[in-house]
């Protein structure tokens, strides 16, 4: 599985990898790349059946893509790195510290979780919906529907027609395979296993992955930090990137190298 990617600021030593959320790709992270590329490495990659990574139609789960990360950071030479995922990607990061400990510097997760709990009968409604559409609407208008819930406010149009767009370009029969993986992901039982530096990140508007979730990642990870960002939903990197971009600067420069 050759995933594609995209390496910014080759000559900086230290690697930060970036992991995209469910039916996005790791054009996601371009209001982050001002803020890391002076000081890091950077590298983007699309999640299998994402992006313009190769789409089998079989079942998917967050231990075969993640494999799939470490294949391509294999082939980069890219031995060691710090880790940041959105939401799937959170949990695919997750993974990484739990299956390859010696190769994550630390792990930032971004409105993730170790094991998913639905925000309530808001939750279930929302889930039921996204499933009905999935099954009887068309990519477009289901990428609408989320793309709204991210981006709420007028400000946010642009943002939303990116999302649909991203969203609307995944086939429809690979993305029911990758649903139940994301859905049925439970690391619960080894995120105490997690031992290099952690920084939870968590939107105070999320109405996708509640707070509670992340709480309980916050307290299953020895000397993890839980940080709110306000006025944020599930989409916080995009939708507050300044507030973002320098909650997750300042705990990579505590956690350099270096130091």
């Amino acid at each position: 599985m050759k995933l594609h990617h995209t390496i910014h600021s080759p000559e900086n030593s230290e690697t930060v990898l970036l992991l995209h959320g469910l039916g996005s790709c790791g054009e996601d992270w371009i209001l982050q790349l001002p803020a890391l590329t002076p000081h890091y490495r950077v590298v983007t990659l699309d999640a299998r059946g994402h992006g313009q990574s190769p789409k089998p139609i079989q079942r998917y789960t967050i231990e075969e893509m993640t494999e799939d990360v470490i294949e391509t950071l294999d082939d980069l030479k890219i031995n060691d790195f710090h880790t940041v995922g959105l939401s799937m990607g959170g949990c695919m990061a997750l993974q990484l510290a739990i299956a390859h400990p010696h190769r994550v510097r630390t792990l930032i997760s971004v409105n993730s979780y170790a094991k998913l709990k639905l925000a309530g009968i808001g939750g279930v409604i929302r889930f039921i919906e996204r499933m009905w559409m999935l099954y009887f609407g068309t990519m477009e208008q289901m990428g609408a529907v989320i793309a709204n819930r991210l981006f709420p406010k007028e400000s946010f149009e642009v943002q939303r027609q990116l999302a649909i767009q991203r969203f609307a370009a995944n086939p429809r029969e690979v993305y029911k395979k990758v649903i139940p993986g994301v859905a049925l992901f439970n690391a619960l039982s080894k995120v105490n296993q997690v031992k290099c530096p952690t920084l939870i990140i968590a939107g105070d508007r999320d109405l996708t992955v509640p707070l509670t979730a992340k709480q309980q990642l916050h307290r299953a990870i020895p000397h993890s930090e839980l940080v709110i960002i306000n006025d944020s939903g599930h989409a916080t990197p995009i939708d507050q990137p300044e507030e973002f971009n320098k909650t997750l600067v300042e705990f990579l420069k505590k956690h350099r190298a270096s130091q």
